[in-house]
């Protein structure tokens, strides 16, 4: 309980438009009810003297919703509710000044530059899983770990970290998609303060923070569902096999307020993120199923308009992936290419090899895609098995499992569109996919083949976010040759940078191949093996290893 020595008006606000009674309950009333009083904008409101300090509240309503009994009491925590105790929902009220505070946390990293999204290499993580599985057996999974996992991040050269979902959500341990409380990060991670600083640290360290936001859905437990349930939900779901909660209706609109309920809830909520948590971008989970590019644009809209003009990438997982849903026709920047992951990791794990799905996969504008930024690209995701475990299970074992995620590797990183890795892949994680708590593997890093992947990743991402020839949709295929399974493009810029990528996509070595219309003459250098060489009359001459590619640029 705060010290009351001096106090200062604080007015508590519940948004129930339709709903007949409303009180709060508070530990400095001692939890007594104290009515509210509506207004006609559809707020329940009471002001309370209080002084600096620390307090749990919340509120009774008269609910609305069609499965519970007419104007029955439920006791429910603010929907707006910032930090929220997990053992008894009750929020918490932090006031400094007289004003409503988050955390007293003394951001410190606001000057230093972050990259641009057409530079973004992007590393998706889920906090409770990135750390810990290491030697010491110690559990781990929180802001702080990650934290001090941040280092080798920096080392590996990515710069953005997509979170998995990070507000409030039941349960122990989880993926985060069923959100209870939207203003509230989960509170097994730890403290507000420390996630941010988990953010201000990676701003530090020139990396970019997306976070993945779910906004098709939420918690049976979100009070929006005990309010007025079809004030901000449909009754049903659009699809009963791809349901996974309540689901926000952002067709609905209350003609006497003239809003859109659950289109100013969530924009409230995106709001909050941005300006409280600083972060930089947004995934939004299950798009597909939100099926309203006008909600969608709005978000990003909005979303931009809050940033402040700092660089936001907007990303949706929409499957398939469809140039509909990406700029300019469609809401977002980028879409996750599952076309990309299933193209390449069909080839790498045997599948027959079909050079215009390969080059869809590197090339997206073929297939629609406008931006450099439009698809974003991946091996594997927090969906989906580890490219280690697919091609496991196919009897891809020891060296040859290397060497074909190697070339996965490449392909991956040189392919327009934006690179991201899920947690692991970078040093041949195999754990299989799991919604329960399920830690990498560490110690993989102190083996010598897994070390090795990781600084082969290394080494082409430093080229990733060093070329301005990535930062552009122009690319050639100027080679192709399906006898021998080689396949050679190049992506340059206006500005004279250029990439060229040569790849054998076949099983067989082939010793002195003849690469003509190589597009650079002269001096250039071959990254994955660190050669440089001369190129004359535009013909280039090499061994190319089976399944392997070599990245040449400009000197």
């Amino acid at each position: 309980m705060a010290d009351k020595a001096e106090k200062h008006d604080y007015q508590f606000r519940l948004f129930a438009p339709n709903n007949i009674a409303a009180s709060l309950i508070a530990d400095f009333g001692n939890w007594k009810e104290i009515v509210m009083q509506k207004g006609t904008d559809g707020y329940f409101q009471t002001t309370q003297k209080l002084a600096d300090g620390g307090y749990r509240y919340r509120f009774n309503i008269r609910s609305k919703s069609w499965f519970n009994k007419e104007d029955e009491w439920k006791t429910i925590t603010d929907p707006y509710a910032t930090n929220v105790d997990p053992e008894t929902q009750n929020a918490i009220l932090l006031l400094k000044n007289g004003k409503k505070i988050v955390d007293e946390y003394v951001w410190k990293s606001d000057g230093v530059h972050l990259p641009v999204n057409s530079e973004l290499v992007i590393y998706e993580l889920h906090v409770g899983d990135f750390s810990g599985g290491e030697e010491d057996g110690f559990t781990r999974g929180k802001y702080t770990d990650v934290i001090a996992k941040l280092d080798y991040l920096a080392d590996l050269g990515v710069n953005a970290v997509e979170l998995m979902p990070l507000k409030s959500n039941p349960g122990d341990f989880n993926w985060g998609y069923s959100p209870i409380h939207y203003f509230t990060p989960e509170e097994s991670f730890g403290s507000t303060a420390e996630l941010k600083e988990l953010i201000d640290k990676c701003h530090g360290l020139g990396m970019r923070v997306i976070v993945d936001g779910v906004y098709n859905h939420s918690s049976t437990e979100n009070a929006l569902t005990q309010i007025d349930h079809d004030y901000w939900y449909r009754r049903e779901g659009k699809d009963p096999e791809q349901n996974w909660g309540p689901e926000f209706n952002y067709e609905f609109t209350d003609e006497k307020l003239g809003i859109n309920p659950a289109l100013v809830f969530i924009t409230d909520s995106i709001r909050f993120w941005i300006m409280e948590y600083r972060i930089d971008g947004v995934r939004f989970d299950a798009a597909k199923q939100i099926d309203n590019f006008d909600a969608l644009g709005g978000f990003v809209h909005n979303a931009r308009e809050m940033s402040d003009m700092k660089p936001f990438f907007t990303v949706a997982e929409f499957i398939p992936p469809s140039p509909s849903v990406t700029e300019p026709v469609g809401p977002v920047e980028s879409c996750w290419n599952d076309s990309f992951m299933y193209t390449i990791v069909e080839y790498l794990g045997g599948g027959p090899l079909y050079f215009e799905q390969i080059k869809d996969a590197i090339d997206p504008t073929r297939i629609g895609f406008e931006g450099v930024t439009s698809v974003t690209n991946y091996l594997a995701n927090h969906d989906q098995n580890r490219l280690f475990r697919k091609l496991g299970e196919k009897g891809i074992l020891d060296a040859e499992l290397y060497r074909r995620a190697k070339l996965g590797a490449l392909i991956l990183m040189t392919a327009v569109g934006v690179p991201m890795i899920w947690m692991g892949e970078e040093f041949g994680e195999h754990v299989p996919m799991s919604e329960q708590s399920n830690k990498i593997n560490w110690t993989l890093l102190e083996n010598e083949p897994n070390k090795d992947l990781f600084n082969y990743y290394k080494t082409l991402i430093g080229l990733r976010t060093s070329n301005a020839a990535f930062q552009s949709t122009k690319i050639e295929f100027f080679h192709e040759d399906a006898e021998a399974s080689v396949l050679c493009f190049h992506r340059f810029d206006d500005e004279g940078n250029r990439i060229v990528i040569v790849l054998n996509l076949s099983d067989e070595d082939l010793e002195n191949y003849h690469v003509p219309n190589f597009p650079i003459n002269g001096a250039c250098r071959e990254w994955t093996k660190a050669n440089d060489l001369q190129i004359a009359e535009h013909l280039l001459t090499s061994d190319l290893p089976r399944r392997e590619g070599l990245v040449f640029t400009n000197s």
